[in-house]
């Protein structure tokens, strides 16, 4: 099978996409990352997504051009960082969950001070420190900061389960892992908001 480009990578739908990632290769300010745990997200058939209920100021980014990066601040602390993929007009992205740093651990650990290398990238928010990614990469081409897998990750390697978090369409499986990859962040349920 012929090696994909960042363009090829990215085309398609989500589900498709969302593997494919895995074992490619990010780069960003200085750090390499090899991708081992990605989440996809559609648009208005997908209640998780912030595209759910269309285009916003803040989710306009998702509805393309592939190869564009949606970043987003939550909780008031954290940065997650998106690979918007599919046909353009049509909001689906993957979100960066987990990486091993394969280069640049050095400026990694400085940004993520104390850290272990297995915890470098470990989590979407981690991973964005490590990679130095914030608000300013919001809709930023980031096609050539990826690096296909080469040779892509054969199916049988690869996990799928829920996506971390959410409250909902929590039971769709469209969290994709490399299986037995240290750098996997832990699986956690959106906590039960209580009222009062």
């Amino acid at each position: 099978m012929a090696r994909l480009t960042p363009a090829e990578l990215l085309a398609g739908p989500v589900l498709e996409v969302a593997p494919r990632l895995l074992g490619a290769r990010f780069h960003h300010a200085g750090v390499t990352l090899r991708l081992t745990e990605v989440e996809a997200y559609a648009g208005p058939d997908d209640p998780g997504s912030h595209a759910h209920r269309g285009p916003t100021p803040r989710t306009r980014v998702m509805f393309g051009p592939a190869g564009r990066l949606y970043v987003y601040f939550t909780y008031g602390m954290h940065h997650c960082a998106n690979l918007v993929c599919g046909p353009e007009g049509e909001a689906s992205a993957v979100l960066l969950r987990a990486g091993e740093v394969v280069a640049g651990r050095d400026l990694a650990r400085e940004r993520r001070p104390g850290s272990s290398d297995r915890d470098l990238a470990r989590g979407p928010a981690r991973l964005c420190r490590a990679l130095a990614l914030d608000l300013a990469q919001d809709g930023a081409d980031a096609a050539g900061w990826l690096e296909p897998a080469d040779p892509p990750v054969p199916p049988e390697a690869v996990a799928t389960g829920p996506r971390v978090g959410l409250r909902r369409a929590a039971d769709r499986p469209w969290r994709f892992w490399l299986a037995g990859e240290p750098s996997v962040s832990a699986y956690r349920p959106a906590a039960v908001r209580r009222p009062g």
